[in-house]
């Protein structure tokens, strides 16, 4: 599973002409899911996601979690973040889950996310959407359960 989390003074994310999510200050979450990917990822992605201390505290240093500054969370399904670029000039995006499990676990996430005291505004998944994000900083991090995961995830 695969994150681009931006540190955001605000977001959003629009369908049909309609927005559908909105937040203030907080993260905004692009998540992709790959085929091996499984509720274990799911949890562990958004436990270190909305723990991690991006934002300044009062010397500046990035110190402060989501809790510390009231922020919010909006989640937006990419299943880009799976696109291959090695060969020729179109990505390739079969490294990406099937669709039926990729919703499938985008919505975990977002359970994962609320159980975790962040109900997050979201996108839908398969849609066609347009976000907006003012980056704060720019802070953008990028979080991959591959690389992120102690143990292996599957036997």
């Amino acid at each position: 599973m695969r994150a681009v989390l931006t540190r955001v003074s605000s977001a959003s994310v629009t369908i049909d002409g309609e927005v559908t999510g909105r937040i203030g200050k907080g993260f905004l979450i692009l998540l992709g899911v790959g085929p091996e990917d499984t509720e274990k990822e799911c949890r562990y992605l958004a436990e270190k996601a909305l723990s991690l201390r991006v934002f300044e505290d009062e010397n500046g240093k990035m110190n402060l979690g989501l809790e510390a500054v009231n922020g919010q969370v909006l989640v937006v399904s990419q299943f880009t973040l799976y696109g291959n670029c090695r060969k020729g000039r179109r990505p390739s995006f079969t490294d990406a889950a099937p669709p039926d499990l990729g919703e499938k676990l985008y919505e975990q996430f977002l359970a994962e996310c609320a159980s975790l005291g962040y109900p997050p505004q979201h996108g839908r998944f398969g849609a066609d959407m347009q976000v907006a994000s003012v980056n704060d900083g720019p802070v953008t991090l990028i979080l991959d359960t591959d690389q992120l995961m102690d143990t292996p995830r599957r036997a």
